[in-house]
């Protein structure tokens, strides 16, 4: 069964903007586990314009599920945090700093001794590593070579076709990259702008998908659905 991670980014973007507490992230990362979810992700970037570095110490205590947490490398104080933290997963991103949000995988041939590197950095400190690819066959290769346990499908592509009505093109790439993966031995998660109207027909085409990182769509929802409402609904998608 596909595993879902709830990204809570957009929780403590809410907190920031106002000051003070409210709403509590770690509050969050409790009840969104309590509400259904597999997993917790958190995306701590260098300005800290969400989920924060002290955030992150703060969840690692009360995680019941699995701590994913995402971001580039090439910080040395996020390399510091995760090997403080020692998440079960740790999904490496090339965010450039400043970045909105990420918008591209790794190139993994270009950067394939400095990838190494790093993944084995991690898996020694008995971290799963995962990185971010974009659905590209010789980028799939080419995570493969780099010794990480799993890629994470950049899947915002698939978004935009499977908006625009074109659901089969929208999914071939990604169907290509993932049994190749599979073939090479590599977990496959996916995640950026998977929603609860293109989530379903995504996991049917992969099956063998371990597990859906979301953010922004899902807290979005539960706005207007309410939050253990949305985590249900997202988590049906992913039955089928």
């Amino acid at each position: 069964m596909t595993k879902l991670s709830v990204n809570i980014n957009k929780i403590a973007t809410l907190r920031n903007s106002r000051g003070g507490n409210n709403p509590d992230v770690i509050k969050a990362a409790i009840d969104v586990q309590r509400f259904g979810a597999d997993g917790v992700t958190v995306h701590p970037r260098p300005d800290e314009r969400h989920i924060t570095y002290a955030d992150v110490r703060g969840i690692k205590p009360i995680i019941t599920t699995e701590f994913n947490i995402e971001g580039n490398c090439r910080e040395q104080k996020f390399v510091d945090l995760v090997l403080e933290v020692k998440p079960h997963q740790v999904t490496l991103v090339p965010d450039a700093q400043g970045q909105l949000t990420s918008d591209h995988g790794w190139d993994t041939i270009a950067h394939a001794n400095y990838l190494r590197e790093m993944i084995a950095l991690f898996k020694q400190a008995g971290i799963r590593v995962s990185i971010f690819v974009d659905p590209v066959l010789r980028m799939v290769e080419g995570a493969a070579a780099t010794g990480t346990d799993r890629i994470e499908l950049y899947t915002e592509a698939y978004a935009r076709q499977f908006a625009a009505g074109n659901r089969e093109a929208a999914a071939a790439p990604y169907v290509a990259a993932a049994r190749r993966a599979r073939e090479l031995g590599l977990g496959i998660n996916a995640g950026h702008d998977l929603d609860r109207f293109n989530l379903q027909y995504f996991h049917q085409q992969i099956p063998f998908l371990q597990e859906v990182s979301i953010g922004h769509a899902l807290i979005c929802d539960a706005l207007y659905l309410g939050l253990e409402n949305t985590i249900q609904i997202y988590k049906r998608q992913l039955i089928s």
